[in-house]
């Protein structure tokens, strides 16, 4: 069993933004990177992944996920990089939104965030124009900003994108929340001076959140509001 510890100094702050990492927090979306991925691979006539084995190949951009799908399929070296990268992303882009799905409880969250005040940003090394597109399309009107991969900005780990978000919200780092399901994103996030918290309903497990330095775990959605308490100046 999963023993979630809360921290009494943690909830004492007053957190006035909540960045959001996107595949595996905010979206079930593994279908989506799959179906491209595979049909890539029959191109180059290498061995399908299981859908579900992409929980492992994502979340450092789509060009590391390339390399790891070709690894996982007999081209270790991925000596076929240059000719299966373009195959994905252009069977990626004709389709980011398949079978792609709300974690239960999530768009709720959101909701009494937002009508709590805090200010809600998505940060993601999903390609900027996809992610942009699955956030308008699944949570309109809730996020004030929305950041992804692209060559103007270093990826995560990298703090870059969560310090923009923090920027365009109008609050410090230190007043920011950031919420990811992986390992990267606890280091994005610590990395940013961040409150980090991991999502144990996403794609990598408690044992990775915190060895990447998670301040703290939620088993859902609404767990996250306990952290949202902001105090009077």
């Amino acid at each position: 069993m999963v023993t979630v510890q809360s921290a009494p100094e943690v909830r004492k702050k007053n957190i006035h933004g909540c960045i959001f990492d996107l595949d595996g927090t905010l979206l079930y979306t593994l279908q989506s990177m799959a179906v491209p991925a595979n049909r890539m691979l029959q191109e180059l006539s290498l061995k399908e992944q299981p859908v579900e084995n992409y929980r492992y190949y994502c979340g450092d951009g789509a060009d590391n996920l390339v390399r790891r799908v070709l690894a996982a399929s007999g081209d270790p070296e991925a000596k076929l990089f240059d000719q299966a990268y373009p195959l994905y992303m252009k069977y990626f882009n004709d389709d980011p939104m398949l079978g792609v799905t709300r974690f239960p409880g999530i768009g709720e969250t959101l909701e009494q965030m937002k009508q709590m005040g805090i200010g809600l940003a998505v940060c993601s090394n999903k390609p900027d124009e996809a992610a942009g597109r699955v956030i308008a399309d699944m949570f309109p009107g809730i996020f004030t900003t929305v950041i992804g991969q692209s060559n103007a900005v270093r990826r995560k780990p990298a703090p870059d994108t969560p310090f923009m978000a923090a920027a365009r919200l109008g609050v410090t780092p230190g007043e920011c929340m950031y919420v990811g399901d992986s390992g990267t994103d606890m280091r994005t996030g610590k990395a940013a001076g961040m409150f980090t918290v991991g999502v144990l309903w996403g794609y990598r497990d408690l044992q990775e959140l915190r060895e990447n330095g998670a301040d703290e775990t939620v088993r859902e959605p609404a767990d996250l509001l306990r952290f949202l308490t902001i105090e009077k100046q």
